[in-house]
């Protein structure tokens, strides 16, 4: 029965084979200049075409038919019924060609063992009918620097700029407060990490692992506060990157602003091994029209943990970095760590206590990529637990920003009384001076409060309670941000999960991880409301919506308002206003529509008299949280399509 079956796979192959003999690929064009610009891809001659039959991407372009990057099923081409037809695909420079490779894949070997992140099947290899004879290549822009972000660093008067070119030879930046005249250089160090240093699968495998390139870091240095400096990248004999600017750090002013959210990720043009954020998109574009309207203001974002979502397949961090240049080569882009950088069950802390907590949600990276790729402030660092890794950075730093004093911490790491990060996190809070910075702001990935049914992390959240929340509530921490859980929710000021009158002592919580990432929790039911998940909603709880967006923080030395923006309309749905004296304002369950019942109009207050740019009011929201519940509830079906054009959706524990 055996040699009968193989017989018959063989005959298929070949028939499948010999039907699409005539088959053909094309590319047009051949050489592309940078990340982001289109390659078209032609094909012909497929005989009795299938919605299955699918175009495989693949860099290099000698990789194994099951290494791909990335497919896209041919029925995306409306033509595609014919036999023949066209997609256009945005490439980024993974610093090798690409080439294409067609295939026929039937229903009937579909594998139930061979699945993507989300458990849909990914597609078979066993009938390709054509290959691309031509590659695409970056050409002489294979060496230019891409990829490119700025960072605060420890001294007030320089700015950090990182970026990624093809190779090791000597780069530089050179800036200067006039466009036409770059009169200062600053050498940039380069290093690359490599396959072994990765802990596990996927990232230290085939599939997963791909050449990152070379890593480069350079300070601007001696910069006058609040000018606009413009810079550029690269060399003489590689090439230079297109001239960007930025507003340097003014010491001097009272004002900040601040675009903050968590787990992002983003969007790829193709469907691949792991789910892509396609929200992400939007939150760019948002963040992107807020940085462009405020001129010659300086700012800052803030991405509070899972950047990338990579989880081990190296070329997403390539996509992720190609999405975020247009604001990160304008503003300082920081980050803290999450666990989908960094989780491994061998990770050298893991306590009993947390044995379900921390898993191998970073697919073998342990923290690495992040580690090189990002270059924060403080020098922070931590065993990566394996004997290759360099050590896991950007763990836990603070800096000053006008009137606020910003703290990042790792939840991922030892955070409990005793350890190091805990005297930090102590010492730094003691130190605010707060004639200076009125507002103190802690960021983390894990949230300390939430009311989604996040049962996994209730014993991390307790152990934080008892270790860090008394340091919050002795040095009056003003606001604390927190991503992992997919939503957007914000709390009462909060002290031993109650709530206070003012924010000193009892510092408000909000949970941003509303940025991308589209699995969706369900908020927590309540002990005498089990079969209802999302109403009534907890006390403590002011707002909360399953929209996606991003929060937008403003503050000078009387007042801190942060106003959560939908990616919906791009309005302000939500605001919270700090007093430096204490009180908070405008978070009243009246003004924030609390049941299924209410269905009202909010209206934004200004957030700021200072900050001209900002739209005036907040937009409508109708049916309130029933609507965000209802977008956030259901997790939308990947890229890419079966018969009828839709994946299962396929929720996991993973956030």
């Amino acid at each position: 029965m055996v040699v009968n079956l193989s017989l018959f796979l063989l005959f298929v192959s070949l028939f499948v084979s010999s039907a699409n003999a005539n088959a053909t690929v094309s590319i047009s064009p051949q050489t592309l200049n940078r990340s982001g610009d289109s390659v078209v891809i032609q094909w012909s001659g497929v005989d009795s075409p299938s919605d299955l039959d699918w175009l495989g991407i693949y860099s290099p372009p000698n990789s194994p038919h099951d290494h791909f990057i990335g497919y896209k099923l041919l029925n995306a081409s409306s033509t595609w019924q014919s036999g023949s037809g066209s997609i256009s695909l945005p490439l980024t420079n993974l610093r090798s060609n690409y080439s294409f490779r067609i295939f026929r894949w039937t229903r009937s070997e579909i594998d139930a063992k061979r699945t993507d992140h989300d458990q849909n099947p990914l597609p078979g290899t066993e009938h390709p009918l054509a290959e691309s004879e031509q590659e695409v290549s970056f050409g002489s822009g294979v060496g230019k620097p891409e990829q490119i972000h700025l960072s605060f660093e420890d001294r007030v008067n320089g700015m950090r700029v990182m970026f990624v070119a093809g190779d090791g030879e000597e780069r530089f930046v050179r800036y200067g407060e006039k466009k036409e005249v770059l009169g200062n250089y600053a050498r940039a160090r380069g290093v690359r990490y490599e396959r072994e240093h990765m802990c596990n699968a996927p990232a230290n495998t085939t599939i997963g692992w791909r050449d990152p390139g070379w890593v480069f870091d350079a300070v601007m240095e001696n910069l006058n506060g609040g000018v606009r400096y413009y810079y550029q990248v690269g060399s003489d004999s590689k090439g230079w990157s297109e001239i960007h600017s930025f507003i340097a750090r003014d010491v001097s002013s009272e004002e900040t602003i601040a675009f903050m959210f968590g787990d992002m990720g983003c969007a790829t043009p193709y469907t691949t091994f792991i789910r892509t954020q396609d929200e992400s998109i939007s939150t760019v574009k948002w963040i992107l029209r807020d940085i462009e309207a405020l001129g010659d203001k300086p700012a800052l974002v803030s991405h509070i943990g899972d950047i990338s979502y990579a989880r081990g397949y190296s070329w997403v961090w390539d996509e992720f970095f190609a999405q975020i240049e247009p604001i990160a080569s304008r503003v300082p882009y920081h980050v803290c760590i999450g666990n989908h950088e960094y989780d491994f069950p061998s990770q050298p802390w893991k306590p009993d206590w947390a044995a379900w907590t921390y898993g191998n949600d970073g697919g073998g990276e342990c923290g690495v990529p992040y580690s090189m790729r990002f270059n924060m402030p403080g020098n922070s660092s931590e065993s990566t637990g394996t004997k290759e890794a360099p050590p896991t950075r950007n763990l836990f730093y603070s800096y000053d920003v006008g009137s606020v004093h910003f703290v990042y911490i790792s939840t991922e790491t030892n955070f409990l009384r005793g350890g190091s990060q805990y005297e930090f996190v102590k010492r730094d809070l003691e130190s605010v001076n707060r004639e200076k910075t009125p507002f103190v702001v802690v960021q983390g990935h894990r949230p300390m409060y939430t009311t989604s049914n996040e049962v996994r992390d209730g014993m991390i959240r307790q152990k934080m309670v008892e270790h860090l929340e008394p340091l919050f509530v002795e040095n009056n921490v003003t606001l604390a941000l927190w991503g992992h859980v997919h939503r957007y929710e914000r709390f009462c000021p909060m002290r031993n999960n109650t709530c206070g009158k003012q924010w000193r002592g009892s510092p408000v919580h909000l949970v941003i991880g509303m940025a991308g990432q589209d699995w969706q929790p369900i908020w927590q039911p309540r002990p005498n409301h089990p079969g209802i998940p999302i109403f009534p909603q907890p006390e403590q709880s002011m707002y909360r919506t399953g929209e996606f967006g991003y929060t937008r923080l403003v503050a000078n030395r009387e007042k801190l308002t942060v106003s959560f923006v939908g990616n919906h309309d791009g309005e302000v749905h939500d605001t919270v206003e700090m007093l430096a004296s204490g009180e908070v304002i405008s978070g009243s369950k009246e003004d924030t529509v609390k049941t299924v019942a209410a269905s009202a109009t909010l209206v934004g207050k200004a957030e700021s008299s200072n900050v001209s740019w900002y739209v005036k009011g907040a937009g409508l929201m109708v049916m309130g949280v029933l609507v965000g519940f209802i977008i956030g509830f259901f997790t939308r079906g990947k890229k890419g399509s079966l018969s009828d054009n839709r994946w299962i959706p396929v929720k996991n524990e993973e956030t």
